[in-house]
């Protein structure tokens, strides 16, 4: 058995049919899981749907309740990118609960997966790029709502920009001038990008992603990493190092929500970077060292994926859980 809980549920499907988004993908994760031994059914634990107030926590009112009548304007479906239906509010009400549930477990057990989650485009009072609500919002926000948690930070690996975390987290922090490039250079970075930085508050958003790509208009994180089209592992894992480290000397975090996002691999439909499946595994495993050795919880959240080869992003997923095994069975260094 896993020495941390994944949580899971056969209703993660999103009902959007033909469709760029893997939609199937969750349950192909679980089989996977399940069919090569890496976890046992008692690792997997089934969650609720999160509560109308939890979302609240993050979004308005009247979205909410255009959400929930199906009351959306023609336009705002639109910029969702999925076909609305009431079935689909369900399967992104039951992904935040799988967020606030792997958050608590990752409290309790130093780290959790949520297979699924990671809509992090999704806006107080709108949706984005398939991301109707933003679950890991929702998870901090019900975490600090309970006291369990005073600070957090998200690490945001997926290959386009996480504007709706920096978005809804910008009112806890006042936006600073953007570092030049050569100020990440000095940390003995990769030779190509830029970091940007942002003063944080109660919660410190961290986004690392290609800059040539979705969404157009990239509202400022703590920390943003724009990365060059075609970058390799060893350059983005250099980058994400010094991110890291540049944020961790900033802030002090109750709990890192990674965003372990698929989509940096090469063969991405929908990305321009160039990582390997060893690569981002590397990039997953960098994340849990950093987070054990300063004995940080961290909850995950699987995010874009659109290999054109769906066993390749089923593999990439499955390789985070793979990480979070090895790295939390050694001793505590780096």
């Amino acid at each position: 058995m896993l020495p941390f809980k994944l949580i899971y549920s056969d209703d993660y499907f999103l009902p959007i049919g033909s469709h760029v988004f893997p939609a199937e993908k969750y349950r192909r994760i679980h089989d996977q899981l399940l069919t090569t031994h890496v976890a046992e059914p008692p690792d997997f634990v089934t969650p609720q749907p999160a509560a109308d107030r939890d979302i609240l926590l993050v979004h308005t009112p009247q979205y909410v309740q255009k959400l929930k009548t199906g009351t959306l304007s023609p336009r705002e479906e639109q910029e969702m990118e999925i076909p609305y239906s009431p079935e689909l509010v369900r399967a992104f009400w039951l992904a935040a609960g799988g967020s606030i549930l792997a958050a608590d477990h990752a409290l309790a057990d130093h780290v959790a997966v949520n297979i699924g989650g990671g809509f992090h485009h999704a806006f107080p009072d709108h949706g984005e790029g398939f991301c109707m609500i933003h679950d890991v919002a929702v998870a901090i926000r019900r975490l600090q709502r309970d006291e369990k948690i005073r600070t957090a930070m998200t690490v945001d690996c997926d290959v386009h920009h996480g504007n709706g975390t920096a978005a809804i987290f910008a009112g806890t922090r006042t936006p600073s001038e953007p570092l030049p490039s050569t100020s990440a250079a000095a940390l003995n970075s990769a030779p190509a990008g830029k970091m940007r930085h942002a003063h944080a508050g109660e919660v410190f958003t961290i986004s690392l992603h290609q800059h040539n790509n979705y969404p157009a208009w990239k509202p400022h994180s703590s920390i943003d990493v724009d990365l060059p089209d075609g970058m390799g592992d060893d350059d983005y894992l250099a980058w994400l190092d010094n991110a890291l480290s540049s944020g961790l000397r900033q802030f002090e975090p109750d709990l890192i929500c990674y965003i372990a996002g698929a989509d940096p691999y090469r063969e991405d439909q929908l990305g321009g970077l160039a990582l390997t499946l060893e690569g981002l595994k590397r990039r997953d495993e960098l994340v849990f060292r950093v987070a054990k050795v300063r004995n940080i919880p961290v909850m995950v959240t699987y995010a874009g994926g659109y290999a054109r080869n769906v066993e390749d992003t089923v593999t990439i997923h499955c390789n985070t859980v793979i990480a979070a095994q090895e790295v939390f069975a050694l001793p505590k260094t780096l």
